[in-house]
Order: structure tokens, then sequence, then C-alpha cells
């Protein structure tokens, strides 16, 4: 896919990148803590199951973390790709509806009549039942 000729108005990722590369400082460092209390040898202590947990926490934040950025970053993505549509879109409509010499040539959005929904013994400020409105027929349900 090519990429757009105009910027992209807001792509994320400046802050949430910081808190990535800091979640993932901090799990390489209580690794390395983890790793060096293994290396020596030591029995098991209290100082072992703080590495152990920094080590595993922070490598949790930082994925889900990571995760969140990539995703908000694929959503910013579609959002201006869908804006951009939506101009596309209405400037084609404009342009079709300016430049068109008959009125034929332009289709206009599909509209239902006042008069279509209304059954015809009814006034127009008369309220229709739900089981009457004919959108939906299940059947007689009435008890």
């Amino acid at each position: 896919m090519a990429e757009p000729d105009r910027p992209v108005p807001h792509r994320p990722g400046a802050i949430s990148l910081f808190f990535v590369a800091k979640a993932g400082v901090f799990a390489l460092g209580f690794w390395i803590w983890l790793l060096v209390l293994a290396v020596l040898g030591d029995p098991a202590t209290g100082v072992h199951l703080i590495a152990a947990t920094g080590a595993i926490t922070t490598t949790l934040a930082g994925v889900v973390l990571g995760v969140r950025m990539a995703l908000q970053r694929n959503a910013a993505v579609r959002h201006a790709e869908l804006k951009r549509l939506l101009v596309d879109i209405s400037w084609n409509a404009f342009a079709a509806a300016g430049n068109s010499d008959e009125s034929g040539t332009v289709v206009p959005f599909p509209t239902l009549s006042q008069e279509a929904d209304r059954s015809t013994n009814r006034g127009p400020g008369d309220r229709v039942p739900a089981f009457e409105r004919g959108e939906r027929n299940r059947g007689d349900r009435r008890r």
C-alpha cells in the first residue's frame, strides 16, 4: 500500500514508546539482577523472590504496553484512512451534484415518504402499536 500524499494528522506513539522502553529497561535490570543472584549460587532468599517478581512483572507490563501501543497506532491509521475516504466520498458527491446538467444523473439516497409507514386510518400524530407495525411479522403472539 502506498503512503498517503497528505500527512496523517495524529499518530500516537511518542509517550507510549517512552513507557514501553522504560518497562524494557526495568525488566532488563531485574533479569540481570536475577541472573547475577542465580550465578552466585546462594540459596533462594527474599532477594531472589523480589528480583524474580520484578523481572516477571516489568516484562509483562512492557508486553502489555507494547501491544497497546501497536493497537493505538493501527487504530489511528485506520481512522485517518476512514476520514480520507469520507472526505473523498463527500467531495465526489458534491462535485457530481454540482456538475450535473440533468437532475437524473445524480442518484439520491432512498427515502421513504411520510405516508409510507402510516396506516390510512390514522392521523399524523397517532401512535402505532408495536404489533401492528408490519416491519417484523413474527406471527400472532398476542395472548
